[in-house]
């Protein structure tokens, strides 16, 4: 008797795409209903929107208080003044009037309650921006490099992701159905019910997958945390082609060995005319080979490691149509922005703003939330651009405007020269506690206060004014880039992070886990020896990721997972 093995089970979420391709789910109806909440299948289809379905995790123990967690899909993180002034509306009509700037360029709204969930995505829309595949199993926002030094080769650039973010889009009718037309589709429709995307098959991609554009020297876009980097080659000003990095991620699970950080590898060169093949190329390698049995390892990063980067680079050049060429020279210096006012080589101006965690509002004398909508809404030709840091940069501007807009901003309190300390400018967080369903521990509301006792043992043991990148996340999921941190604290439970050391300024090393059990009040106990002998045996120049790695990391036993 011959034995036949048994497929492998898929999860849930496998099977589901399948029974609705559409991803229209329930969720108009939903909408339509009055109710405050989705079934457990949709708060899934509605990823794929640009959706999150959330509580308020302060009031868990005494109400359970359902909203919603809505992202813009934003290419680049470009905004025109219109579409600023769009968002900011939003926020105050609909969300918890802040704007939540994310760490792949895009903008967050918080406390969206059922009944404004329409009205805001519909808007989004009216815009000419989208929440279409903001999450969900797809390619999510594209992102690229912001500071506009390189104009030329910038705008080159800019034309290839437009190109790129068009080839990716899913075609589902569903999302055009739900928020603009206000229809629940029909799902025994045989044309519904069958419906096969041409790209991305009938049940989309095992899990998410993220693109960067980076321009060196700057590493900005911390692209080798990407599934999938184009690396620009600039030269004589001009854009030449892209290196190709594939294979980043950041997110794992604490205690779950088969998941881990990887940093993508660069695996060939490519000419620009061959940008929509190779993108393709690699997001079908995802969809063909991508585990579906196990979420948790359902990431491009692991057939990379798994499969080879030989396999990969075949798959690319038999997909694509071409040959990858040898990888061109290039090197990153710094993965931070740079604040203040600085001048593009076409002469105009351009202003990077320090933005707290990411959160534009208004608190006490600071208005930045207020502020930055006056400038959007006196200055047409402007444009406002997110970094992957979180922060904003006012782009575009003239000479004659510069000291206008300097006025304005000075009027709601808002510095044109970065006021943070250095550890503050540096730092990251993600939202965490209260609204993040993953988090365990705080993040945003945490990190700014450790950063300052941080600063505080800096300052006495000799360190005072130096840069040390230091990121916090509320779970082991990486949505602020930790394992690409200096320091870093991985939430594991309330009060409690894993501590990781040794990442460097160029976003080039993933760093270590030195501590795997870090009560928040002991943060300076623990760091305050490690920072004493770094000030003291660093080289010149050295930085304190450096310094970690180099000696540091060295003489510790490996930390428990």
């Amino acid at each position: 008797m011959i034995k036949t093995e048994t497929p492998p089970k898929v999860t849930h979420n496998e099977v589901i795409k399948d029974a609705i391709p559409t991803l229209a789910g329930n969720i108009a109806a939903t909408v339509a209903s009055g109710t405050d909440q989705f079934s457990a299948d949709d708060q899934q289809f509605i990823k794929f929107h640009g959706i999150y379905q959330q509580d308020d995790r302060d009031l868990r123990k005494t109400q359970k208080k359902f909203m919603m967690m809505i992202r813009g899909r934003i290419p680049g993180g470009v905004m025109t003044p219109a579409q600023w002034i769009t968002f900011d509306d939003l926020a105050t009509t609909y969300g918890n009037d802040t704007l939540r700037i994310t760490t792949r360029q895009s903008i967050q709204f918080h406390g969206v309650v059922m009944s404004g969930l329409g009205p805001l995505i519909k808007k989004i829309n009216d815009s000419l921006l989208s929440t279409l595949a903001a999450c969900g199993d797809v390619n999510r926002n594209v992102m690229a490099a912001p500071t506009p030094i390189q104009t030329v080769a910038r705008a080159a650039m800019m034309a290839d992701v437009q190109r790129v973010v068009a080839a990716l889009a899913p075609q589902t009718g569903a999302y055009h159905a739900i928020w603009i037309d206000g229809v629940q589709l029909n799902l025994d429709d045989p044309a519904n019910k069958d419906f096969v995307d041409p790209l991305y098959g009938k049940t989309y991609l095992p899990r998410k997958f993220k693109i960067a554009f980076v321009m060196p020297p700057s590493n900005d876009m911390d692209v080798f945390t990407n599934c999938l980097g184009f690396i620009a080659v600039v030269e004589d000003g001009k854009l030449v082609g892209y290196n190709l990095a594939v294979g980043g991620g950041m997110g794992r699970s604490h205690g779950n060995t088969v998941t881990y950080p990887r940093l993508a590898d660069v695996i060939g060169f490519f000419k620009p005319e061959n940008i929509v093949e190779v993108a393709k190329a690699v997001l079908t390698i995802h969809r063909d080979f991508g585990d579906r049995t196990d979420r948790k390892h359902a990431r491009l990063k692991y057939v990379v490691a798994e499969r080879g980067v030989d396999f990969i680079r075949a798959e690319v050049n038999q997909r694509a149509g071409i040959t990858l060429e040898p990888v061109r020279s290039y090197e990153f210096k710094t993965t931070g922005d740079t604040y203040g006012w600085n001048k593009a080589l076409d002469g105009t101006n351009f202003l990077t703003l320090f933005v707290e965690t990411g959160r534009i509002k208004d608190a006490g004398q600071l208005r930045q939330k207020t502020g930055l909508r006056r400038v959007a809404e006196k200055f047409a030709n402007i444009e406002f651009r997110l970094t992957a840091n979180q922060n904003v940069i006012i782009a575009n501007v003239s000479e004659a405007d510069k000291a206008a807009i300097n006025a304005l901003l000075a009027e709601h309190g808002v510095k044109t020269e970065n006021q943070a300390s250095i550890l503050r400018a540096a730092a990251m967080a993600c939202p965490a506690l209260p609204t993040c369903g993953l988090a365990l521990a705080e993040s945003e509301r945490m990190l700014p206060g450790l950063v300052d006792r941080i600063d505080a043992v800096c300052a006495e043991v000799g360190l005072a004014g130096e840069e040390i990148i230091i990121r916090s996340t509320g779970c082991p999921n990486g949505c602020a880039r930790p394992y690409m941190a200096e320091i870093a604290f991985v939430g594991k439970a309330p009060g409690r992070y894993q501590l990781w050391l040794g990442g460097n300024a160029s976003g080039t090393r993933l760093n270590t886990l030195f501590k795997d059990v870090l009560k928040e009040p002991d943060v300076e106990v623990e760091l305050r020896p490690i920072l004493g002998r770094y000030a003291k045996e660093r080289n010149a120049g050295e930085r304190f990721g450096d310094w970690c790695d180099r000696v540091f990391l060295k003489e510790q036993p490996v930390a428990v997972n």
